[in-house]
C-alpha cells in the first residue's frame, strides 16, 4: 500500500491525481476538525495491516471526514477521479450528517446479500446511484474500480469479480470504453437492484 502523509500544518486545498492516496492521521488534527471534499469522487480506506486496505466510504464534494472520529491508525484518502479537498474545515454541525457512517452502513448491506452476483448489482445501483449520473440511454460512474478492489467491497475473490464482470458485459448491462476512466451502466441493472433506492 502507498500513500503520501498529509501535512501536520493544514493547508487548503490539497490537490490529488487520481490514483494517489494520502494517510490522515487523527493524532496530528485538532479536534472536531475534518477534511472536506470540494471537487472529484475519493475512496476512504483503513491503512492497518490487519485489514487490508479495507474500504469504508467513497466521498464526493460536499462530504466531510470527522477526523478525530477515525481510528488510532487514521484512514487514507484515495482519489479516483482529480481530488481536491481542504484539510482544515470545520465540522458543519448544522448538517448532521456522517458520510463514512452513511457509507459503511451501505457497504455491510451488501456484504450480507446471499450471492456474490446480487451483490455486485447492489454495489454497482449504490455507487451509480450515489457518484454517477444519467447520460442518455446509460447511467455512468466517473471512475472505475479494479477487480480485486470489486471483490473486497462484495466479499469475493478477483476472480469471482471479473467473472461475474464478464457476464455483465456480455448481457449489455456493462459497457467499460476503451481509453476513457468511465464506466457505463444500464438503468434497468440499478433498478432491478436488490437493495435499490
Amino acid at each position: 500500500m502507498s500513500f503520501r502523509f498529509l501535512p501536520e500544518d493544514p493547508f487548503s486545498p490539497v490537490r490529488m491525481p487520481t490514483g494517489q492516496s494520502v494517510l490522515i492521521d487523527p493524532s496530528t488534527r485538532t479536534t472536531r476538525s475534518c477534511i472536506e471534499v470540494i471537487e472529484g469522487v475519493a475512496r476512504v480506506y483503513c491503512p492497518c495491516e490487519e485489514t487490508e486496505g479495507m474500504t469504508i466510504a467513497f466521498l464526493q464534494a460536499g462530504d466531510q471526514v470527522i477526523t478525530d472520529r477515525l481510528c488510532s491508525e487514521g484512514v487514507c484518502v484515495e482519489a479516483l477521479t482529480p481530488l481536491i479537498f481542504r484539510s482544515d474545515s470545520e465540522v458543519n454541525e448544522a448538517e448532521a450528517f456522517d458520510a463514512v457512517n452513511e457509507w459503511t452502513l451501505q457497504l455491510l448491506r451488501i456484504r450480507h446479500l446471499g450471492n456474490a452476483e446480487q451483490r455486485l448489482q447492489a454495489l454497482i445501483a449504490l455507487l451509480v446511484n450515489r457518484l454517477g449520473r444519467r447520460c442518455g440511454d446509460w447511467c455512468q460512474l466517473p471512475f472505475r474500480l479494479t477487480h480485486e478492489r470489486i471483490g473486497e467491497l462484495i466479499g469475493s475473490t478477483r476472480v469471482t469479480s471479473t467473472r461475474l464482470i464478464s457476464r455483465l458485459k456480455s448481457a449489455d448491462l456493462i459497457n467499460v470504453p476503451a481509453g476513457e476512466p468511465i464506466l457505463k451502466v444500464a438503468p434497468i441493472l440499478i433498478e432491478t437492484s436488490t437493495l435499490a433506492a
